[in-house]
């Protein structure tokens, strides 16, 4: 009888611990955390997904289980590690969204604003579509394992009953947005030379030949050659970013 209430205690304790940490993190990592996800769905999942977990993360608990007040500062310090790993997601997810804002802004298309479901906000056109495209290549690629495995793994990483370190947690995210905004850039940059030769090809032109409207050729041209470098250099962009995405989520595997 004891050791079936120590089991089930310890079980438990193990599987609420887990579902914090595991819960947060899926609510706002990238794909399964989008807001076009019901929020039951996200929550059905993630319940399901630390009931299959939670035996992987017994040898982590600290033993004996600890008080009621003990146990709720466990509670608060899994939930901001799990919110952590989540936004260190998001946060790479974001350079589609960065790179689709310069891509439009360089095409002539930065005023045509519709609504980003990846983000849940409006946002550029080109914008949108890299975010959704790149949930579908996230997907595909089975990089949600990766997502998931870096979870369970975190308890190497941020072991539970131990304060995590916010100092390197704050440079980390730090270092999360400057590498994000950098893929973001590096991703559009094509788009950013076209649009500059067509600027100075523009000039010269004006100045050449005063008496043509530059601006009514300038903006139809910029879109035309904008749409077919996006054919040409989407797939690179795009699975450039998904290797850069890679090596971020790894981190928490090491």
């Amino acid at each position: 009888m004891t050791t079936i209430q120590d089991f089930l205690s310890t079980g438990v304790f193990a599987f609420i611990l887990t579902f914090v940490r595991l819960g947060t993190a899926t609510m706002i990592m990238p794909g399964i955390g989008d807001s076009f996800v019901s929020t039951r769905i996200r929550l059905h999942f993630a319940l399901g997904l630390s009931f299959v977990l939670f035996p992987l993360i017994v040898p982590h608990l600290p033993n004996p289980i600890p008080a009621t007040f003990m146990l709720f500062s466990l509670i608060v310090m899994e939930f901001i590690v799990g919110l952590f790993i989540g936004t260190i997601a998001r946060i790479f997810m974001t350079a589609l969204d960065t790179a689709g804002m310069v891509l439009s802004i360089s095409s002539g298309l930065g005023n045509a604003q519709v609504f980003n479901p990846a983000l849940a906000s409006q946002g550029s056109l080109m914008g949108a579509f890299l975010s959704v495209s790149g949930v579908v290549l996230l997907f595909s690629a089975n990089l949600h394992h990766l997502l998931i495995s870096g979870v369970v793994e975190s308890y190497t990483l941020f072991p539970i009953g131990e304060i995590p370190d916010t100092g390197s947690m704050a440079d980390l995210m730090a270092r999360a947005v400057s590498s994000s905004f950098l893929i973001g850039i590096k991703v559009s940059s094509p788009f950013i030379v076209i649009t500059l030769m067509i600027y100075v090809g523009m000039g010269v032109l004006s100045r050449l030949m005063p008496q043509i409207q530059v601006f009514i050729i300038a903006l139809p041209l910029q879109i035309l050659l904008s749409l077919i470098i996006l054919t040409l250099v989407l797939s690179a962009g795009l699975l450039y970013w998904l290797g850069e995405f890679e090596k971020s989520m790894v981190f928490f595997l090491a």
